[in-house]
């Protein structure tokens, strides 16, 4: 039926719009410090594209969800709840994740040291996201 896959469509949209949010956060605050340093600017830049890897888990639960659906495995509606739910987790990180890669960007500018040290927060905000990808796996 038509409705049959809202679910993985929610699941990829919200991923996608969670990713979108989080890196317009990360790339704003990487514009601004790249208009005051001189050199290292690749590094912004990188970090600024981390909250992209959330879309990720969106695809592929979209595709496993509806390969799901297809094959009489998993119902619509069940499949509706996980892609809300999974959908709606993963956005939240990814806009979170973006806002600690911004403060991390700001930090990095002031002290280059602490670049490395940085991905330590922004890891455990990807956990979050690879949670509620394997744990909406799991579910299916």
């Amino acid at each position: 039926m038509a409705y049959d896959l809202v679910g993985p469509a929610i699941a990829l949209g919200l991923s996608a719009i969670g990713s979108s949010i989080g890196c317009g956060i990360a790339g704003a605050a990487s514009h601004a410090v790249m208009s005051r340093v001189e050199e290292g600017h690749g590094k912004y830049i990188a970090m600024a594209a981390a909250p992209s890897s959330q879309v990720i888990y969106g695809f592929i639960l979209m595709l496993l969800m509806s390969r799901a659906i297809e094959a009489g495995t998993l119902t619509p509606m069940t499949a509706l709840g996980i892609g809300l739910g999974s959908g709606s987790a993963i956005m939240i990180a990814a806009i979170f994740q973006g806002r600690v890669c911004a403060t991390g960007i700001q930090a990095t500018a002031k002290q280059p040291a602490i670049f490395g040290k940085c991905f330590a927060a922004i890891g455990i905000i990807e956990s979050f996201a690879l949670f509620a990808f394997v744990f909406a796996l799991l579910l299916m």
